[in-house]
């Protein structure tokens, strides 16, 4: 997990950035990481106002006093204040190189990465010591970031709860009743309490816009084959995708250019589907230029619960507002009323449940280098895992079903005919975007049985990009003090990433939507750390609520 400069001859000057460090400290002088931007990290860090070292030391202080309330944090890279260290050198030496130089980034529980274990949030791999980075976590360090730690989940990556039998209950910052959103609810919560710059995470249904949407960030959902998938724990070789979640569009085009550059790799061959302009393209200057006027939007009116009640009538009315300020800005909103688009009937076209299987089995088979389980029946067949109600019958169908089966075979050819119908939908309408809620009500309260009114299929089974953006908050409560996020979906065509990231920043310039939590908006002071803390997540009453071992 640390990369080593080449800058072991600048002793005396890290010294001096040392003691001047410590001097700071010592007098409360902290570089505020509160909503800090890649820009604001580089412009303290580069002006010797600040060391990377202190970055990454804020930060975790942020996570010792902040995470217990949100348990969003499984573990911290115990590696971590080295690799800062050595990015300090780098600057005494003046080899400062690297989009994402010095820059924390938390790891969602499902990628590889060396001196960490990768779980899933599951108990039963908790020993799972991967012996190489997963290609996207290679590409981050070799843009000079900083891997602060690893993210709760839902166990396994299956439903949208965030809940595991390692991790616990992740809690949404915004409202301490309800969940994340997920399966990567850890990365999106971290994120929106200022716990690192940006986090990774996974989506095979909705996983990584349904924890931007309830936290008020900024995600994307990749092109199918952009971005490698090698070396993070699978579920479907149809739907999963890998991707990141920011606090603006900027950091967010960035993590998807390093992401991106991996390019074509034979663990993945799906890769081999984009396009070499869309692997090597600088996502962050599609940002600049442009404007909503002109642009048309299809609005799916069946992605959108028309029914009032208290859960769904603020996500209606934030996107009537979004419609009506979009309009105004001289883009033209369709509304698309075909009945294809009824994300209960798409979801029947679901296929994790065929592949995921044989999927672990592939990804287990390495030789361990620490005891775990080797396959799907070992990893199931012992008390170490937790699944939910909901996900009984998912795990028993995965246990005898299998990418040969007919129904497999004709699921994939119904796939292609929504993926045909999808592109008839933008060539009729004539449309540069789909546009919808992430989710047709409020992200549900903990202990509900499963996460409802999720939009993400769509996007999942066609392979289509997506971009997640800030839409706004339910009204203010006891709970919410500043309301429950809700964010907006923005659909593409295939390898349209430049475009909807340029939407998207129109978008969060037009209707700049993102607060901090108000229960971590307050600063924590500086402290000096000799090794890395260790965090013990909180699984309390989980196991009581959710047995090990029974599916």
């Amino acid at each position: 997990m640390v990369r080593p400069g080449n800058s072991w001859d600048s002793v005396a000057v890290l010294t001096l950035l040392l003691l001047c460090r410590s001097m700071a400290w010592a007098f409360g002088d902290v570089f505020d990481v509160r909503e800090a931007t890649i820009d604001t990290v580089h412009d303290a860090l580069f002006s010797r106002s600040t060391t990377c070292r202190e970055i990454v030391s804020s930060f975790i202080a942020r996570i010792e006093e902040f995470n217990p309330s949100i348990n969003a944090i499984i573990s911290l890279n115990p590696q971590v204040l080295l690799a800062a260290d050595h990015l300090d050198e780098r600057i005494a030496a003046g080899n400062v190189t690297g989009a994402l130089f010095c820059v924390p980034v938390l790891l969602k529980d499902n990628y590889d990465a060396v001196g960490m274990s990768t779980t899933g949030g599951c108990q039963g791999l908790a020993n799972n010591k991967p012996s190489a980075d997963a290609p996207t976590v290679s590409a981050l360090m070799d843009a000079g970031a900083v891997i602060l730690g690893k993210t709760n989940l839902h166990e396994m990556a299956f439903e949208g709860l965030s809940v595991s039998s390692l991790g616990g209950q992740t809690i949404n910052p915004y409202d301490l009743s309800r969940t994340p959103g997920g399966s990567s609810g850890g990365s999106g919560a971290a994120v929106a309490a200022n716990f690192a710059l940006f986090a990774t995470g996974t989506d095979t249904v909705n996983s990584l816009r349904s924890p931007a949407s309830a936290n008020s960030l900024f995600s994307f959902r990749p092109t199918r084959g952009l971005i490698s998938r090698a070396g993070v724990i699978p579920v479907s070789s149809t739907q999963d995708t890998v991707g990141a979640m920011a606090r603006n569009p900027r950091d967010l085009a960035v993590a998807l250019t390093v992401m991106a550059s991996v390019g074509f790799d034979p663990r993945d061959n799906v890769t081999a589907l984009a396009p070499p302009e869309a692997r090597h393209k600088d996502y962050a200057a599609s940002l600049n230029g442009g404007s909503l006027k002109g642009l048309r939007f299809g609005l799916l009116n069946g992605f959108l619960n028309h029914t009032a009640s208290a859960e769904t009538t603020s996500v209606n009315d934030i996107m009537a507002s979004m419609m009506s300020k979009l309009t105004a800005a001289g883009a033209e909103v369709v509304n698309i009323t075909d009945p294809l688009y009824d994300t209960l009937a798409i979801a029947k076209l679901d296929v994790q449940a065929f592949e995921f299987r044989e999927l672990l089995d592939a990804y287990l088979a390495t030789a361990p280098e620490h005891p775990r389980p080797t396959s799907f029946s070992d990893l199931y067949s012992n008390d170490k895992f937790l699944v939910i109600p909901a996900q009984h019958q998912f795990l028993r169908r995965a246990s005898t079903s299998s990418t040969s089966d007919t129904a497999y075979l004709e699921t994939l050819n119904r796939i292609q005919d929504l993926r045909h119908a999808l592109e008839a939908t933008f060539t009729t309408n004539n449309l540069d975007a789909l546009i919808y809620p992430e989710q047709k009500s409020l992200v549900v309260k903990i202990g509900a049985l499963s996460q409802t009114g999720r939009n993400g299929i769509l996007a999942a089974l066609t392979g289509h990009p997506v971009v997640c953006v800030p839409a706004g908050y339910s009204p203010p409560s006891t709970d919410a003090p500043v309301g429950v996020p809700v964010g907006l979906e923005i659909l593409g065509r295939p390898w349209s990433e430049d475009l909807l990231l340029n939407i998207a920043g129109h978008v969060s310039e037009l209707v700049p939507v993102r607060r901090m939590p108000p229960f971590a908006n307050g600063t924590v002071e500086g402290r000096v750390y000799e090794s890395v803390p260790s965090v013990t997540p909180d699984v309390d009453g989980i196991h009581a609520a959710y047995p090990l071992g029974v599916f």
